[in-house]
């Protein structure tokens, strides 16, 4: 009982961080929100909520948002489950720049990837030129865009766990007579569930949330939740529609959650790790190298294609191809005026930016990873909840919640630069917790209670146990947080202080300009934030512990 008390204790005292992080910066903007637009003088005005959500305008707007992520979500696992056992088990030339670029279109704002897809499926774009196709004002554009997003989601996540899954059990199946799918269903697949359903999880989120590429390329006969609450806030000026759909937002997304939560607890089982340089191989015999041609072809027109463009359009300036848009963003008057500094400022705010909100979030999600190892109760269970609620509540509504709340003292941080990285970071938090938990959660808690019989404590248990098994993931981790924050748009967008904009908030305001000059500089600098993410994520597969201290 005794130790079971200080178990208790123990998570608790983990949980307390986090859930005074996510009570500031994200209950609070949000509830604010909310009230500002279902309260007046005379009181709750609850009835609203019937009066939106019959209309019919919102019901179609509800049909869609949920049938499109639940096809984009199915897509993008059919798609990108091939790419992650070919990332997890094949060594290959050029896989760690490889892995780098699939990331990329992760950290790109919304906006450009909408319009970096528009010019392969619209109207001149590389379908139509080739074969007179085009897809834009489909669903089948939103539909891709979405796997060329979130690829890589699938690829990290899975992957992650999928190199260090001990082979041997799988080849043990095969001895005993089971064929190669048979094997693979019975003992991989289980094993993998988790962070299958982790990664669909987040899909599904994100794509329930879309906004900027579903405004582009759906044109006006679609929109999301996210869309309509933008187009109610922002166009329209009605506050109480838009707070309906934030809620319903937050209700569904809670539900997801809970589904997930009650699946994932059904599958999880201790699994033996080993070190992810013993399960790597090179592709032998037809069927993998057909494999792995499959998976490089996939990510070539899917992944690369709309990437090339963007780099072939910052080259495109009006006195021929060159360097003239990045030259542009050498001055203060760029953007007709829109800046009160050169733009390329915007690359040095958001590297410090990114880098603050990933310490911030590895800090908080790591205290979260580690106080969910162990199953727990209903508590617990709405603990994992809560930390993956800012996923699937509008961005907008966050940051605007900021606006309205942070500006008291003791809390006036309207002003402080700290603001944009907690706004990063509560988007960072929930890939530090998916990227974490399956592993420790798989580490067997055997090692543990070995640990604590030879006198360690539990902290000395964790680094010396824990952490050499999930120093790997940790750096999945890192690099999803810093990702992530370098494309966070939504939010920053309405705290980034004039002199010090980000990257995608810098793109924003050029695409939102007329003018070739404005748009040629928008994708120079989503160019350059394209190689700073591919940089920074190359450096980071390199930092691997040292293969031969039998650590990961």
């Amino acid at each position: 009982m005794k130790e079971g008390a200080r178990a208790t204790a123990s998570r608790l005292a983990l949980m307390a961080v986090p859930l005074a992080f996510f009570a500031l910066f994200f209950a609070y903007p949000v509830a604010a929100i909310v009230g500002r637009g279902i309260k007046t003088d005379e009181g709750w005005q609850f009835g609203r909520i019937g009066e939106v959500l019959t209309r019919p305008d919102i019901a179609d707007v509800l049909w869609f948002t949920t049938w499109q992520a639940c096809a984009s979500t199915a897509l993008t696992l059919l798609i990108a489950l091939p790419g992650a056992y070919v990332f997890a088990r094949f060594e290959f030339p050029g896989k760690q720049l490889l892995r780098a670029v699939v990331t990329v279109p992760f950290v790109l704002p919304t906006v450009v990837v909408g319009t970096a897809f528009l010019a392969l499926v619209g109207r001149g774009g590389l379908l139509d030129e080739l074969w007179g196709v085009r897809l834009d004002t489909t669903v089948w554009a939103i539909l891709l865009a979405h796997v060329f997003f979130n690829y890589a989601v699938v690829v990290r996540t899975v992957g992650g766990l999928w190199a260090q899954l001990d082979p041997r059990q799988e080849e043990a199946a095969r001895v005993l007579g089971a064929g190669r799918f048979a094997a693979w269903r019975r003992v991989t697949l289980p094993a993998l569930g988790p962070a299958v359903a982790a990664a669909a999880l987040m899909v599904f989120l994100f794509t329930f949330t879309s906004f900027g590429v579903v405004q582009i390329l759906g044109g006006p006969s679609y929109a999301t939740l996210e869309v309509e609450v933008y187009r109610q806030t922002a166009q329209l000026l009605d506050l109480p529609t838009a707070a309906v759909l934030t809620m319903v937002q937050f209700v569904a997304v809670g539900l997801i959650l809970a589904v997930h939560a009650w699946t994932v607890r059904r599958r999880e089982t201790a699994l033996r790790l080993v070190d992810p340089a013993r399960t790597a191989h090179r592709p032998s015999g037809p069927g993998q190298r057909a494999l792995l041609g499959g998976v490089l072809l996939t990510v070539a027109l899917l992944i690369v294609a709309p990437l090339v463009v963007l780099v072939e359009r910052s080259l495109d300036a009006p006195g021929g191809y060159g360097f003239g848009f990045y030259r542009a963003l050498q001055e203060v008057g760029a953007g007709g005026g829109t800046f009160l500094v050169p733009p390329l400022e915007a690359i040095w705010n958001s590297l410090q930016y990114a880098l603050a909100a990933t310490a911030i979030a590895l800090l908080i999600g790591g205290l979260a990873a580690a106080a969910l190892t162990r199953r727990g109760g209903r508590f617990v269970r709405g603990f994992d909840a809560l930390l993956m609620l800012p996923l699937g509540v509008s961005a907008v509504t966050v940051g605007f919640g900021f606006l309205i709340t942070l500006d008291e003292p003791p809390l006036d941080l309207r002003t402080s630069w700290i603001l944009v990285p907690l706004a990063q970071a509560l988007v960072g938090v929930p890939f530090v917790v998916r990227s974490m938990l399956p592993v420790l959660r798989a580490v067997d808690g055997r090692l543990r209670e070995a640990a604590a019989v030879l006198g360690a404590s539990p902290l000395r248990a964790w680094r010396e146990v824990d952490l050499p098994l999930v120093r790997r993931a940790l750096l999945i981790a890192a690099g999803f947080a810093f990702a992530v924050s370098l494309g966070e748009f939504g939010a920053t967008v309405f705290i980034a202080r004039p002199d010090r904009p980000t990257l995608p908030v810098a793109v924003a305001r050029l695409l939102g300009r007329a003018g070739e000059m404005n748009y040629g500089q928008a994708m120079a600098l989503s160019t350059i934030l394209m190689l700073v993410c591919a940089v920074s994520l190359l450096l980071l597969e390199r930092l691997r512990p040292d293969k031969t201290s039998g650590e990961f």
